[in-house]
């Protein structure tokens, strides 16, 4: 299947809205128990999502540079995909089950790959915790799972978007003095390049690695360094926003957007949250919060701009 979109680059970004939350939309937003909505808390969550998308197309027309996407999924953001797949907006679709530690599918083992090809998406995307202090049996059965997948999408022609994330040890936290920031700056970098071998040597081979954002352009440097091994010129790394504040956010494009192999980001609550909670609590309108997500998501976009095309010097 050819590819709809051309291939991005930093200069020409993937800027995409991720709007895939599940289990953590329903129980943080909508107090939703057990990953079990009411049909009212699950209509009011398909509304939200639905709010969220109608921010990303206002700022659309806006675009300092590159493309918008969209990273939505089957259960609460049908409508979404539909309106994506209408505009011929990137498209994004989660696979993963919600809310798990270890890689599981959403629809299960036999009937994933029928959800992919109903849906069509540019990319599927799996969200993928590790680290290379877990346990190396359930690393193992994990990467087994992961290869099917990435063995069936390339059979599909589907692209392979992985979200990888590397939460600390409490050995590895206790080494960086318990303190996040400095685990994420000293330790993080070098235990992601390592996740990432360790996937290619069991067969997994994304499009596109979604990593957290990282503090230098050395270690941005060293994870595409890690993407691309072995010949794989084609592949690509974005950022993701892991929830983190503006200013942190802003540094990690900052390192990002200048470096050949980082191709845009995937940014989440960080965009939409606060305008969400504000239409629930009835303090803002539709139009009000698609305007509030719609000024976030260019702020972003805005930064990349600047950083690709070197308009302000890296800090």
């Amino acid at each position: 299947m050819p590819a709809r979109h051309p291939r991005p680059s930093n200069a020409d970004p993937l800027l995409i809205l991720a709007m895939d939350h599940r289990a953590s939309f329903g129980r943080t937003l909508f107090s939703v128990v057990d990953d079990r909505p009411s049909d009212e808390q699950r209509t009011a969550m398909a509304a939200a999502k639905q709010l969220i998308y109608a921010g990303l197309t206002r700022a659309g027309a806006q675009l300092p540079i590159g493309h918008p996407g969209v990273l939505v999924d089957e259960r609460y953001g049908q409508s979404v995909i539909d309106a994506a797949r209408g505009a011929g907006m990137v498209l994004a679709v989660p696979i993963e089950r919600s809310g798990r530690d270890w890689f599981e599918l959403e629809w299960g083992e036999q009937e994933w790959l029928a959800h992919v090809r109903q849906v069509s998406p540019d990319y599927a995307k799996v969200l993928v915790r590790d680290n290379p202090s877990f346990p190396p049996q359930a690393r193992d059965q994990q990467f087994a799972r992961l290869r099917v997948v990435s063995e069936s999408l390339s059979d599909e022609g589907v692209p392979l978007l992985y979200e990888l994330l590397v939460p600390a040890s409490e050995q590895q936290l206790a080494a960086a003095g318990g303190d996040v920031a400095t685990y994420d700056r000293d330790i993080r970098p070098e235990l992601v390049t390592e996740v990432i071998a360790d996937n290619q040597q069991a067969g997994v081979e994304p499009a596109i690695w979604k990593v957290e954002g990282l503090e230098t352009s050395a270690a941005a440097r060293a994870v595409v360094a890690q993407a691309r091994a072995g010949g794989r010129a084609g592949v690509d790394v974005i950022v993701l926003g892991r929830d983190a504040p503006a200013d942190r956010l802003d540094h990690w494009l900052d390192v990002a957007a200048p470096i050949d192999g980082f191709v845009g980001f995937a940014i989440g609550r960080s965009i939409w949250e606060d305008a969400i909670r504000s239409r629930m609590a009835n303090e803002i309108d539709d139009a009000d919060a698609a305007r509030q997500i719609a000024t976030r998501y260019l702020d972003f976009a805005r930064r990349w701009a600047t950083q690709a095309r070197g308009d302000q010097p890296l800090v």
